[in-house]
């Protein structure tokens, strides 16, 4: 019965790695996290999302630097400083049938040696090791979320500068066109007050040429207020 049960064991690939797969291998998620260009590892993309977002739909937390240690165990390694990949032989695309060869690591049994004594110290400090480096790279993982947290706010305060920036040239692009329509406006008025023609049913005559110098008149004027325009929005 022991041997069955063994066999049905060694058979079947443990949850924590068949969840892993299911989440590496939908495409609808892709974003998040996929295989890399070989399929020979996976990366995930977006650690906060996948935490946040994936992490909860198959296990029962959303802890980021949990998950990775849980792939430790499993003999993953992180093969990339610049992005969260792993990678183990037996994690592959297309590859799932060899998800049973993957086995849990255990830790080391004391070895029954005439100097036991001397044996358990060493099983001792091999265990002591083995937690500081799972320590020491919970930690690295834990600097390098917050790091990543710390970049996002600054490019965010950077952002909203800008826009505040671009909010008040916006602001002194209509102040500038309400002055010079006023001026305009005004400018008429003074001309229309000094103008010395003739009128006939209260309409100016227009003399001879006129027309033509108004045109010109009108143009400067157009010109000279995008000039000013195009001046103040390169400021």
């Amino acid at each position: 019965m022991e041997g069955v049960l063994e066999y049905v064991r060694k058979s079947s690939p443990p949850p924590f790695l068949l969840k892993t797969y299911m989440l590496v291998e939908d495409p609808a998620t892709d974003n998040v996290v996929s295989w890399n260009e070989d399929g020979s590892a996976f990366v995930v993309w977006q650690p906060a999302e996948f935490a946040r977002d994936l992490l909860p739909t198959l296990f029962k937390h959303s802890n980021f630097s949990s998950f990775v240690r849980q792939l430790n165990t499993y003999g993953f390694r992180k093969v990339a400083t610049s992005r969260w990949e792993f990678c183990n032989e037996k994690f592959r695309k297309g590859e799932k049938d060899s998800l049973c060869e993957i086995r849990r690591r255990k830790a080391r049994a004391n070895k029954q040696h005439s100097n036991a004594g001397g044996g358990q110290g060493i099983a001792a400090q091999d265990d002591q090791s083995e937690e500081r480096s799972s320590s020491t790279s919970s930690s690295s993982e834990y600097s390098s979320l917050i790091d990543e947290n710390k970049r996002l706010k600054m490019e965010n305060g950077v952002l909203s500068c800008e826009l505040t920036t671009m909010k008040n040239k916006c602001k002194e692009l209509f102040d500038l066109v309400a002055k010079c329509g006023g001026r305009d406006s005004e400018k008429c008025q003074e001309e229309e007050e000094d103008d010395q023609r003739p009128k006939l049913f209260g309409v100016r005559l227009e003399v001879e040429g006129e027309r033509e110098m108004k045109r010109k008149k009108v143009a400067e004027t157009i010109s000279q207020s995008a000039t000013i325009l195009l001046s103040q929005a390169c400021k």
